[in-house]
């Protein structure tokens, strides 16, 4: 089974989505299950996990909704306040939805580069695990030095690594970020998310060969069993269609063997989100 580990859905709002700034027209707009899932067949892709684009529970709800209407969204990721002193009541009451399967914060839009070591924000990730949620890492390079420490505080929980830690592509400069995200592969709990990739490159001039630089470091460090191939669609319509998204992926590990392949295209997301 093929399974997109990273994909959005939203009613765009332009207050609320304000970061669809004037350079990305071609999404500001609607995207919903409807649009996917022709595309999903079309790629042979079987089914998503829909991860929170706003931090509200407002977020969480619509794509719960969108969940139980829509058999092919097999789990989402939501936003809840993760400081919320009252957190364990707002988790207690999220266990009994059975696509609920993790959170996120959008961490990469915190100024403090330490944001992830807060007292209060440990204290929910620890809540996260009590109730079986696992958590998405969304940080920029310059916060991993603090994701290293971050995922030594839960070696037993379930973490992963959103779109490689967005290097960038666009220098080809790797160094600090292939050291660091090392260090933090050497956690056996953490996995990483093969998305975000054309994005983060120069949307208009982006080649194949841009990327493997980083894909090797992180099937390297990481390994088969740890990778998850995610499509970032829409954002990724920004530069480059569906079909171009999976084939960065799916040209890069043609070279593994057949179970490999099938773990980074599916079977390590059903396992790490337990879909």
């Amino acid at each position: 089974m093929v399974i997109d580990a990273h994909q959005h859905f939203w009613q765009y709002d332009p207050v609320r989505d304000a970061w669809i700034d004037d350079s990305m027209q071609v999404i500001r707009r609607d995207f919903f299950p409807e649009h996917l899932e022709p595309v999903l067949a079309a790629n042979g892709v079987h089914g998503c996990v829909a991860v929170q684009a706003d931090q509200s529970e407002n977020e969480t709800a619509f794509l719960l909704d969108l969940a139980d209407k829509h058999p092919f969204i097999k789990g989402v990721v939501g936003w809840t306040d993760l400081r919320d002193p009252h957190l364990r009541d707002r988790l207690a009451a999220y266990a009994a939805h059975p696509k609920l399967k993790g959170f996120r914060h959008i961490v990469q839009g915190e100024p403090d580069v330490n944001f992830l070591l807060g007292d209060d924000f440990c204290r929910g990730i620890a809540a996260l695990a009590e109730f079986g949620f696992s958590y998405d890492i969304l940080v920029y390079p310059k916060q991993l030095a603090a994701t290293a420490a971050f995922v030594q505080k839960f070696p037993d929980h379930r973490l992963v690594i959103d779109h490689v830690a967005k290097p960038d592509f666009k220098t080809g400069e790797l160094d600090e970020w292939a050291a660091y995200m090392r260090r933090i592969a050497r956690s056996p709990n953490v996995y990483c998310k093969l998305s975000g990739l054309v994005t983060e490159a120069d949307w208009q001039y982006w080649q194949q060969e841009h990327f493997e630089p980083f894909l090797d470091v992180v099937l390297e460090c990481f390994g088969p069993n740890r990778l998850m191939f995610g499509s970032d669609w829409p954002v990724c319509l920004l530069a480059a269609d569906y079909a171009q998204v999976k084939n960065i992926v799916t040209s890069y590990i043609s070279k593994l063997s057949t179970t490999e392949q099938n773990n980074i295209m599916g079977g390590n997301a059903i396992s790490f989100y337990h879909l």
